[in-house]
């Protein structure tokens, strides 16, 4: 029998400290991860369990705004909807059909199913239980995917770091209401980074605030992130970005960026 390779370990204290210098975020940065079993999920240092039905933001919430570890099935969320995005429930022909936006978050039958189809979900079957919990802790080591709050100015910096070496485009989409799908639907589904602005149920139930965008990507994404926003502070391209004044020469301020070139 093929020996299994282990999961790569990191630094998770150390990216979160560097992270906070580099951007100064207000919010604790996060680690989710997917378990097969519920007893596996149980089996996390100084986990928490709920005592009451919830959002899955609710219980994002919980670890990025109070720094708890919490673990949760499918009973502890409030419906379908949450459930499904992180395969804990079938994406099946009744959800598709996504009858309970029909005439709120939609105009018809038609709109609702097409918002329904546009989801990235993880696939149903192979989860029983997800942990959140401050990556700093190091209970989930590795996470399948780290959580990162942040403003617009944080956010650029944050994925130019990301493409300092290796560069591709990135091409994100917004489906809406349900915007978690653009984040750790899409990362958990992918691995790759996943952007989002994060909709009216995150800020209603999950409280976030309304200046902060979310950024889900795995530790090896965040790794190389950091990697490449510290050579930028090198350059002199670092957060906070000090505005230089509409009114002002511009000449004297790019030569400070670009006298080398």
């Amino acid at each position: 029998m093929q020996q299994q390779t282990p999961p790569e370990q990191f630094d998770l204290p150390g990216l979160v400290a560097d992270l906070n210098s580099l951007l100064r975020l207000k919010t604790t940065v996060i680690g989710m991860k997917m378990f097969a079993t519920a007893d596996e999920m149980a089996a996390i240092p100084k986990i928490r369990r709920p005592t009451a039905v919830h959002t899955t933001d609710q219980i994002v919430s919980m670890a990025s705004r109070l720094g708890w570890t919490v673990g949760i099935t499918s009973d502890d969320l409030v419906g379908a909807q949450c459930r499904a995005v992180i395969g804990l429930a079938p994406q099946d022909e009744k959800w598709l059909a996504g009858q309970a936006y029909v005439g709120v978050w939609h105009e018809n039958a038609e709109d609702a199913r097409k918002r329904q189809e546009a989801l990235d979900v993880v696939p149903f079957g192979r989860y029983q239980a997800l942990v959140v919990s401050p990556l700093a802790s190091g209970r989930l080591n590795p996470p399948d995917i780290c959580l990162v709050y942040a403003t617009p100015g944080q956010m650029i910096i944050l994925i130019n770091g990301l493409q300092y070496t290796g560069y591709k485009k990135f091409e994100w989409g917004v489906v809406g209401e349900t915007a978690c799908a653009d984040s750790w639907g899409r990362a958990l589904k992918t691995g790759e980074p996943s952007l989002s602005l994060p909709c009216y149920a995150e800020r209603r139930y999950g409280g976030v605030p309304d200046e902060e965008m979310l950024m889900a990507l795995s530790p090896a994404h965040l790794a190389k992130a950091i990697t490449g926003m510290k050579a930028l502070a090198k350059n002199g391209l670092r957060y906070p970005i000090a505005p230089y004044g509409i009114q002002s020469d511009v000449r004297a301020g790019m030569g400070v960026s670009y006298a080398k070139k």
